[in-house]
């Protein structure tokens, strides 16, 4: 069967996943706010090196019935474009964070705007460009139920980019939110000289308040050990290619917010994630220390000297 595969949203992760979809076989169209901004070579400039086939259509209109929608927009612009998701065909959402004006995650987004469509998440350590490479790779698919999760994997899964299941939405969701702060805080510490050691510390406790906060959400601290957890984190904190690393290591050699922001080649959805998931945390009393001196250190509210002495001169205390 050849299937209709939308992917509204034409960045590089946009792009590459479309070039994923063709690959199985599947019919794509990619909506764009602006598909004039495709190049001549075909590709579309987040992702210049690896052009779209010619039967991958890019345009700004929304086909009335696809069998599967990919939405793969920044979290802060998703309330804006699910409106105009075909009604009740299943999406998956492609993006990582939390709605800072709800302090909500994208799923909790889609029951709100759309609640007809059937929703899941993807997430997981894959860089756009090795997925438009057909490198391989593999990521989690989570729904509200498992057997909705087990469809929707092996709808986008391949031979090159394995898709597992799962019924933890918030764990999975919190895990591709999270590894974002912990990544500027890991870019800003490799920026400022502090060290591998200090990256790995910053790592594995990130990972640590990560869990506790999903354990008081209603997640499953398991889940972070896997691939929208530890595996996502460990890419994201240390591969050249992460946005939110590269955020981080230019403020660790002493750039402006807004300028390190501003030079990035697409979004660091760390910088509004952080204060969001902060919220979150205070209102469910768990301590997420690294979480929090992101946060302060994005406000301006510290300096990088006193973000590294508030992390390292707390009480001692069991692992």
């Amino acid at each position: 069967m050849n299937r209709h595969i939308l992917v509204m949203g034409a960045g590089a992760w946009g792009s590459a996943l479309a070039l994923h979809m063709h690959r199985t076989g599947a019919r794509v169209q990619v909506w764009a706010r602006n598909p004039a901004t495709r190049l001549p070579t075909g590709a579309m400039p987040r992702l210049p090196d690896w052009p779209l086939p010619s039967d991958i259509t890019v345009s700004d209109a929304i086909p009335a019935k696809p069998d599967l929608v990919l939405v793969v927009v920044p979290v802060q612009h998703l309330a804006s474009v699910l409106p105009l998701l075909p009604a009740g065909v299943p999406a998956i959402l492609c993006c990582k964070g939390v709605e800072r004006a709800s302090q909500t995650f994208p799923l909790d987004v889609l029951v709100r705007v759309r609640p007809e469509c059937p929703g899941a998440v993807l997430s997981g350590p894959n860089f756009a460009h090795e997925i438009a490479a057909g490198l391989p790779a593999a990521a989690v698919v989570a729904a509200p139920h498992m057997d909705q999760a087990l469809t929707l994997a092996a709808a986008v899964s391949s031979p090159s980019f394995r898709l597992y299941a799962s019924d933890d939405c918030t764990g999975v969701q919190l895990g591709g939110a999270a590894k974002n702060v912990i990544a500027i805080a890991a870019g800003t510490a490799m920026g400022a000289g502090l060290g591998e050691n200090a990256r790995a510390a910053l790592i594995t406790r990130g990972l640590a308040e990560t869990g506790r906060l999903a354990a008081a959400l209603g997640g499953q601290p398991a889940t972070l050990a896997g691939l929208a957890g530890m595996g996502d984190l460990v890419l994201t904190c240390t591969g050249a290619a992460s946005r939110n690393y590269q955020m981080g290591l230019a403020l660790g050699h002493g750039a402006v917010a807004e300028d390190a922001a501003a030079a990035l080649p697409g979004v660091a959805e760390g910088v509004t994630t952080a204060s969001a998931l902060l919220g979150m945390a205070r209102a469910h009393g768990v301590n997420v220390p690294i979480i929090e001196t992101v946060s302060d250190f994005l406000a301006k509210t510290l300096t990088l000297e006193e973000a590294r002495s508030r992390l390292l001169d707390r009480p001692l205390k069991a692992e």
